[in-house]
């Protein structure tokens, strides 16, 4: 009898399992020992940074394979809406993708196409030859593909705030992610996330894909903000990212244990 495995619950069944945010962090050092951390650390889910990072088609499998034994779902971000980049991360074994910089619905339909094989979409057939599948382990997968995997758009201009609605309402949109600093820098507030405008953005943007029934996701680093976006309606969040966590933890110990003046210092 051959052997068959299923895969973990997707994104959008991980969240519409929970009746409280879902809190994650970002994984951009491209570290699988970082990813592990995090993965071990109780969150509820991991960004895997393939867009602003140096995190490549191999390093993404290495990610994943590190995170797969513990309770955290992965998300991995692709660099673009390119079904070539899209179609190699879902058959490298992400069953969650983000897709960045999606400003209409056309563009969101087009992703969704991305994701999906003929005649649901455009995603060119290889799963016999791929992680996705599990090398023909799981049952049925190039009929069940649309099921396993989830797509949640990325939000992150002023155009996509004013299309939020219709962005939301295409059919295989799972979620939709509300990246505000690319948002402030299209409205003309580059390093600005928390000016009023940009808030009000984002709030905006909150209520319009809740009312179009989809989950809504926040990038915000900023605790106060975090909890303000999640108190407007946010059903998931990232506060913080590996790279970050050890930049502030190594500034607190430099700024505990090296203040003082040069003339202090003795030598070792």
């Amino acid at each position: 009898m051959s052997f068959r495995l299923e895969p973990a619950p997707s994104l959008r069944e991980r969240l519409a399992a929970v009746s409280r945010p879902f809190i994650g962090a970002w994984i951009c050092s491209g570290s699988p020992v970082a990813a592990e951390i995090v993965a071990g650390s109780g969150l509820d889910w991991t960004l895997i940074d393939g867009e602003h990072s140096p995190i490549g088609l191999e390093s993404t499998v290495a990610l994943l394979q590190a995170v797969a034994p513990y309770p955290i779902t992965p998300v991995v971000r692709v660099p673009s809406a390119d079904p070539v980049w899209i179609k190699q991360v879902l058959d490298a074994g992400a069953q969650n993708i983000l897709v960045p910089m999606v400003n209409s619905a056309a563009d969101a339909t087009a992703a969704v196409a991305a994701t999906r094989y003929p005649p649901r979409g455009i995603r060119g057939v290889g799963s016999a030859l791929a992680r996705a599948g599990q090398w023909n382990r799981i049952e049925n997968y190039l009929q069940r593909a649309h099921e396993i995997t989830s797509l949640t758009v990325q939000i992150e201009t002023d155009a996509a705030v004013r299309g939020a609605r219709a962005i939301a309402e295409v059919d295989g949109v799972d979620a939709v992610f509300i990246g505000p600093s690319d948002l402030a820098a299209s409205m003309g507030l580059l390093g600005q996330q928390e000016h009023p405008d940009v808030v009000a953005a984002v709030e905006h943007t909150i209520a319009e894909v809740r009312a179009a029934g989809k989950p809504v996701g926040v990038n915000a680093f900023n605790p106060e903000a975090a909890r303000r976006y999640l108190d407007a309606g946010a059903h998931f969040a990232l506060v913080a990212a590996d790279v970050s966590i050890l930049a502030r933890a190594t500034e607190k110990l430099a700024a505990e244990w090296t203040n003082v003046d040069d003339g202090e210092r003795e030598s070792y």
